[in-house]
């Protein structure tokens, strides 16, 4: 297992950089979408990390709802066994501890049933905790009052033996693992249609409890063409800036 954990940001844009909105349902971005998808299996990653939103958006059963209190104190970090054995993981940003699973264990069409794991800061009850224990769903702590994208990182690599991971989250979980130099390569698929919406989300968006970190320059890796007027783009991000 190497020291060092490789991580990519593999996202769907419009022309305009956002990454929701109505231009997915164009026709034109058909093409793109269905690329995006296949790209995913060039970079052989074990895990996929995605943020509140985006879980809530297809992958979580909703929020949880009240739950009974803890009949003891969970421990900080908790590993489901045969969830790790997996071998394929999907990673939830979940600082607050909301997200309701019916299973440990998801499955979206064309890809591989994947393992969930939790990511949660302190302020996850305990209550929240054991729930996660009874539905299976492995969970680490990574911060306090927010995500350590840093040690949450540490923690997959040591922990489950991810060595590489896809960053698919909104644009405030990309911008935050992006802005403490944990991105090494973006992978952007841009589909040849404009949205024009100013509600969107942006591939990167700070948002205003982050400190401002400044631009983050990117190094041109790749950049090939793709079927239906689509490009694909791969970047390495410039660290130490």
């Amino acid at each position: 297992m190497s020291e060092k954990m490789f991580t990519v940001c593999h996202m769907l844009a419009s022309l305009d950089g956002k990454i929701d909105g109505a231009f997915f349902g164009a026709p034109e971005t058909a093409p793109s979408l269905k690329a995006y998808g296949e790209l995913r299996s060039f970079y052989h990653c074990e895990a996929t990390l995605y943020g509140t939103t985006t879980m809530l958006g297809g992958y979580a059963d909703g929020r949880v709802s009240a739950l009974p209190a803890a009949d003891e104190q969970p421990p900080e970090d908790w590993v489901n066994e045969k969830g790790r054995l997996r071998g394929n993981f999907i990673v939830s940003m979940d600082p607050k501890g909301e997200l309701a699973f019916s299973s440990h264990i998801l499955e979206k069409k064309g890809r591989p049933a994947a393992h969930v794991i939790e990511a949660l800061t302190s302020k996850a009850s305990f209550a929240y905790r054991a729930y996660l224990r009874r539905q299976g769903v492995s969970y680490l702590i990574a911060g306090e009052e927010s995500l350590d994208c840093a040690l949450l990182l540490r923690k997959l690599h040591s922990l489950f033996a991810i060595d590489r991971l896809m960053i698919a989250g909104g644009g405030v979980t990309n911008w935050s693992f992006l802005q403490e130099g944990l991105i090494d390569e973006l992978s952007l698929v841009v589909a040849p249609v404009a949205d024009g919406g100013t509600s969107a989300v942006s591939i990167f968006e700070r948002p205003s409890f982050l400190p401002d970190h400044g631009p983050v320059p990117f190094t041109l890796l790749e950049a090939k063409a793709l079927e239906g007027n689509g490009l694909w783009l791969r970047y390495r991000a410039q660290k130490g800036r």
